[in-house]
This record gives structure tokens, sequence and C-alpha cells, in this order.
């Protein structure tokens, strides 16, 4: 059996779970593959560290040329992460007829579709796996499980440092830049956590499974985008009188071929599945026309969660060689991407206004509603003791963004409307 050589781009916590993963299941990979699958090279920053797991110093490359022009390497396994220079790394890879195996969610939702398409023109595989919800396999249910079906909506927590964030600011009462530095020190957060908390992150994952369920290209710039820097222990405390949990929420929704992909802290009714995820766990809700609700829960990030996609990917392309049929899967992207307006984006939504302590300002409030067709679903007024004004937590029925944005615009020049707190979309 002639032995599969890969070259390993990265052997930091992912990479060194792809090695314990193909070292160690060697017997069970071959079972499946009917030949060795042995990683060859490995790409690493410097060749002197000390390392945890144990690899053959012969191995290791501080080029990763070696990797791209060594013609015995019948796949790379990229897991370093970059963008610019690692597109250009993978894509001479794929001239030279190399398969692909990716975690890089940036690349992929930057350059997933020029990527693929150099596959395709070469006859190669490109799986990206764990570019999404690590060890979670969504990405091949997308493409495989619902080929037969028609996805309407996508619904994911797919950023673990953002759910750990409001889980203990929802349990503990915690606050929000406490439990930052807490997540920080504890190897959750980055020292700058801008990618994870204002939704960046979640957004370029959101850009592939919108790609993937609605079979269009979605771009990066078509996700609307808000992080959860601006959620208060307040906020939160005024969701579980309602009966709701805050998380950070991706929601990809598609009608009549028009489809829209958001990022945003969301309040979600308690009786949903998806509220109950917490710590840095991840889940994707997924409806379908045919299946109806489905969800995938599991570890979001991790040295093995992630890996074990890493190296499901590995197999499967190692299979695809055996049998002759590499960069042979179907395109995803064939339909033309058709964005919902502001007018056809419809949701719920939980308003939060300080407003004067007057006669009359309620009835002002709801006239603005309902000049602009938007109906309110419950009203409460509570106790703000020593506080000059009154708050109003308002909730509404489905209404369009478009209708809610004239609402904000008028209640901000409206004067007996002193500060519009929070504007959150409500699910479930």
């Amino acid at each position: 059996m002639k032995p599969v050589k890969v070259g390993l781009m990265g052997l930091g916590t992912v990479g060194t779970g792809v090695v314990r993963i193909v070292e160690g299941h060697q017997e069970d990979l071959q079972s499946q593959v009917a030949s060795p699958i042995v990683i060859s090279k490995i790409l690493v920053k410097n060749r002197a560290k000390a390392r945890s797991v144990s690899v053959d110093a012969d191995k290791l490359t501080e080029d990763p040329w070696e990797i791209v022009r060594d013609p015995e390497i019948d796949v790379v396994v990229e897991v370093m992460g970059g963008v610019a220079s690692t597109k250009e790394l993978l894509l001479e890879a794929l001239e030279r007829g190399k398969h692909i195996v990716t975690a890089n969610k940036d690349l992929m939702a930057l350059h997933g579709p020029e990527i693929l398409a150099k596959a395709k023109e070469k006859g190669c595989d490109v799986f990206y796996e764990a570019s999404v919800a690590g060890g979670i396999p969504i990405i091949r249910t997308l493409i495989e499980g619902f080929s037969s079906d028609r996805i309407t909506k996508i619904m994911g927590i797919v950023n673990g440092t953002t759910n750990y964030i409001l889980t203990k600011m929802s349990q503990e009462g915690a606050a929000y830049a406490d439990v930052l530095k807490e997540a920080q020190a504890l190897g959750y957060a980055e020292s700058d956590p801008t990618s994870d908390v204002e939704g960046l992150d979640a957004a370029r994952k959101m850009t592939i499974l919108a790609t993937l369920g609605f079979r269009a290209n979605v771009s990066l710039d078509d996700v609307d985008v808000k992080g959860i820097s601006s959620v208060t222990q307040e906020d939160i405390q005024y969701a579980h009188q309602l009966g709701y949990e805050v998380k950070l929420l991706g929601i990809a929704e598609r009608q009549d071929d028009y489809i829209s992909v958001s990022v945003q802290p969301t309040m979600v009714k308690r009786s949903h599945p998806i509220a109950s995820v917490n710590g840095v766990f991840n889940a994707v809700y997924v409806h379908g026309e045919a299946v109806g609700e489905t969800m995938f829960y599991g570890a979001g990030a991790g040295e093995l969660p992630t890996a074990t996609s890493v190296v499901a990917d590995l197999v499967a392309v190692v299979k695809n060689m055996k049998l002759g049929v590499g960069g042979r899967q179907a395109s995803v992207s064939y339909k033309e991407k058709k964005l919902k307006s502001d007018e056809q984006i419809a949701s719920k939504y939980f308003l939060l206004l300080h407003v004067d302590d007057r006669a009359g300002v309620l009835m002002q409030i709801a006239q603005v509603f309902s000049k602009y067709d938007v109906s309110i679903e419950s009203v409460m007024q509570p106790a703000t003791p020593g506080q000059q004004g009154a708050e109003l937590i308002i909730s509404t029925h489905a209404v369009s963004k478009a209708s809610m944005n004239q609402v904000l615009k008028a209640f901000e020049e409206l004067t007996s409307v002193q500060t519009i707190k929070s504007v959150y979309r409500v699910e479930g």
C-alpha cells in the first residue's frame, strides 16, 4: 500500500492535534482508506522550539514553499492561519495538483470562490470543515445531508468566546468588562479581542454557512454585524424577566430566493434549544423546507475537536483520490445572489428607552410606532427609585428593519426620549 503523504502547515494547537490523531489512529485510518497516511513535512515558525508532541526534527521546515513544491506530497493541510500569503501558497499547491484541507475561516470567507474555482480547474479537492464550528460537522452536513432539501434558515452560536462571556453575565450577574478579562486570562479571548467581541469572527463563519446553505456566493460585506461590547447586565436581567437569554447569533435567512445574513446580540426565547447552549460551546440550528428543524451542538474550538474535523476531511480527500473523483464535488454556488432589502427583513424587537417621567409621554411613543406601522406586543415600566425619568421596555410584533429604523430615528428627535438604551432582535 503506497502511503499518502501529507504536508502540514502549522504546528500550533490544531496542528498538534492533527499529528496526535493521525499518528495515534493510524490503524483506524488505514482501515478506511486502505493506505498509510504519513505526515512527511511540517511547517513551523521555529524548528528549535520545544513542543508538546514528539515529531521527527527532519520533518520540520520553516519554508512553506518546501511543502508546496515537494512533488511527493499529495495533500496540504493548512492550519496556520493568515490570508494573503496563505492564499498564494494554496493556489500554487492546487496548481501543482495537490489537494487541500484547511481550517482557515478568514481565507475561505474572503477568497473561498476563487480557491474552489482553481481546485475545480485542476481536479483537486478543497475541504474546510474545521473553518466554522470546530468539531461540529456542519459543512459536510449542509453540502451532503441537506442536498435534497431547501434550507430557509441557519442560526448559529459560532463563537465560543462571546458565548462564554454572555453565559457568565447571565448565570453569575457579572459585568462585561470583568468577564472579558477572565476570558483572556483563561485563553478563551485574545489580548486584542476585537474580532470575537465585535462579531467579526462570527461574521466570517456565517459567510461560509450562508454560501453553502443557500448555494450563492455570499461575501463578508453582505453580513450586517454588531458585537456584544454594548450588552449590559441591565439588558440581560430584563431579558430574563421576559423569558429570554441574550446570545450572539449569526442569522442567515432565505425567502423567495432573497437572502439576508447578520450577526448581532439577540434575545432568544428560553424554550428554544439554542438558548441553552452555554460556555464555549457552539451550536448551529438549520431549518429546511422538508426536514423542518434540526440543531447541531458541540465543541467549537480546541485542539482535538478541531483536529477531528481536519482529519475527517483528510480521510475524505484520500478516499476521493482512491476513487479518482478528486475535484468533482458539486458546485454549491450556482444561484444568483439576491439580498433582501431592509423592507424585506422582518423580526420582532426589544427596546429599552429612558424617557421623561410625565403624562403624555407614553402616548407620544405609541404615536411614533403607529406612524410607521409597528405593532406593540407589550410595554413594561419597571420601578427606578432614585433615578430621574422612567424606563420603558417595549416588545414589538414582527416588523421590517426599515420601519424599525424609522422608529428609532423618530425617537432620537423626540425630546421626551432621553436615551435609546438598547435595541435587540428577538427570536423564538
